[in-house]
């Protein structure tokens, strides 16, 4: 595809590769389906920074198209890096779980194999969670990926650098998409090329200014020695980020949550925050930590956590019996391997691996991503509010349409077996009210409720209406009316012990006087 897309640089390939070629490469080449071909393109415009207003002017456009080809005439404005496109889809490939690849251990994130801790040691979880393994995977393939950036006359009959290959600034600066760093320790961040044309790095990395170019083996020498883990990373956000002690030491348990992030070291960084082992507890927070922040939650048990402000992305891991209430995620929300969760958020992305009974409540314009695994996935519409939803959507870039909720796409070998999801039915939606207050002017659902869902309420509030009628009509003493009082109120309690809300109402009373919690 590299070779294929330099050789058609004037027809929309090279240097930026336009919708409709890619869409010619993957469905004609590659023979990849157009709904796949696009999910491919649309994820990676999304991981490039992007002013948010000009995200609400695409999702408008998108919104307005009364057909397919208005649709496809609007995609076809688009077009994106061709170089970091290529690295993008790299990594893709080799995440392919194979029986080769899991033999020689080079899939990346591998759920299978237990990543080594510091030591050595197993740390029993997932890839995926763990930097060493990212800088490892890089290091193992690293000269693949320099490969691929490497024009044609470059690359030896085989397509491979010979000692006379020389790495183009361009894609030394595609190549940044990947890898950034410091100079000396510093606390500014630059990408990777910026360092490599530092003056006391050009001897090392080969660079020569006759051809504006850097020797292949240098380069790639020199990244070796030089690449290390992500300093702001999961390992040592855990390590050595700040402990929030934003949830409450719970009685009777050993149980204990860990919650940390990476303060915000260097402004070019996204912050990041983790959740760990948050257990029979409501978790409420609306914060400055949270804004733009990658969030991890990893192995919470019958818990509610509401993470009111504009997110990067989420990961939810290993957690059970528990409900996550969101604000805007500007990239992703991934749900990995687990139980019986609810998951309510307005997200750009939503994608699901090895997950049983859980139900999403999700505003997403692009289609939920079902993977390898899933059982018994209920997907409803987004049915809460809180007062700065609509700005902090605004702040991220999500608008209310398209809205794609109820159209999932089914990837892996359950791709043609749509029974391992169902649209919620509207006899069981019920809105959700999020029982905090704050500024702001949203006040209802954005975008509303579809007819179908909006019918079942209004037909449930009718009932309500009858219900009360004949109450008041029923022209009950003040004895019966106590009686009957203290029965709805037994019925009541009972509800809320069968449906577990009894443990959400009373988590919401306030921490006693003493007990204090970390700010941020």
């Amino acid at each position: 595809m590299a070779a294929y897309a330099r050789r058609r640089a004037a027809e929309g390939c090279f240097p930026r590769l336009r919708w409709p070629r890619w869409r010619h490469i993957a469905c004609g080449k590659l023979r990849l389906g157009s709904g796949l071909a696009w999910l491919y393109f649309q994820r990676f415009l999304r991981l490039r920074p992007a002013w948010p207003p000009r995200s609400l002017r695409r999702a408008e456009a998108e919104a307005a198209c009364g057909s397919a080809e208005d649709l496809e005439r609007e995609r076809s404005k688009l077009s994106v890096d061709t170089l970091q496109f290529l690295l993008f889809l790299y990594l893709q490939q080799l995440s392919r779980v194979s029986l080769r690849t899991a033999l020689r251990g080079e899939q990346w994130p591998s759920p299978a194999a237990a990543a080594p801790g510091p030591a050595g040691k197993g740390a029993g979880h997932s890839k995926n969670w763990n930097d060493q393994d990212h800088h490892a995977f890089l290091l193992a393939h690293l000269s693949d990926m320099l490969e691929l950036l490497l024009e044609p006359e470059q690359l030896s009959a085989s397509s491979h650098a010979t000692s006379n290959s020389l790495v183009s600034c361009e894609a030394v600066c595609a190549l940044s998409f990947l890898i950034e760093g410091t100079v000396d320790g510093s606390g500014t961040v630059y990408p990777l090329h910026k360092l490599a044309l530092w003056q006391p790095c050009q001897g090392k990395n080969g660079y020569s200014k006759s051809d504006n170019a850097f020797s292949f083996r240098k380069l790639e020498s020199w990244l070796r020695s030089c690449l290390t883990t992500n300093p702001f990373g999961m390992t040592a956000c855990l390590r050595s980020g700040k402990k929030l002690a934003w949830a409450q030491q719970v009685e009777g348990t050993t149980r204990r949550a860990k919650i940390a992030c990476n303060t915000r070291v260097v402004p070019e960084v996204f912050p990041m925050v983790i959740m760990s082992q948050v257990y029979k507890q409501t978790l409420a927070k609306s914060s400055d930590t949270l804004v733009g922040a990658h969030v991890r939650i990893h192995r919470c048990n019958e818990s509610f956590i509401y993470l009111l402000s504009p997110l990067r992305s989420v990961t939810i891991e290993k957690c059970r019996n528990s409900t996550f209430v969101l604000g805007p995620v500007q990239v992703s929300v991934h749900v990995h391997s687990c139980d019986n969760v609810k998951v309510i958020a307005v997200c750009y992305s939503l994608s699901l691996s090895s997950t049983t009974g859980c139900t999403f409540h999700v505003l997403t314009p692009t289609q939920p991503l079902i993977l390898a695994g899933n059982q018994a996935v209920s997907l409803a519409p987004f049915h809460t509010h809180y007062p700065m939803l609509e700005d902090h959507m605004a702040r991220v870039g999500l608008a209310t349409l398209p809205n794609y909720w109820d159209s999932p796409m089914l990837l892996g070998k359950e791709s043609s077996d749509t029974s391992v999801f169902r649209l919620l039915p509207p006899s069981d939606f019920y809105t959700f009210v999020i029982p905090f207050e704050m500024e702001g002017d949203t006040t209802e659902i954005p975008g509303g409720l579809p007819h179908a869902y909006q019918k079942a309420l209004s037909q449930r509030e009718q009932k309500v209406q009858i219900w009360q009628k004949m109450v008041k009509e029923a022209c009950l003493s003040k004895d019966q009316r106590k009686q009957f009082q203290m029965l709805v109120e037994s019925k009541f309690y009972e509800w809320l012990i069968q449906t577990g809300n009894r443990q959400q109402l009373d988590s919401l009373v306030p921490p006693a006087v003493g007990s204090k919690q970390a700010a941020g």
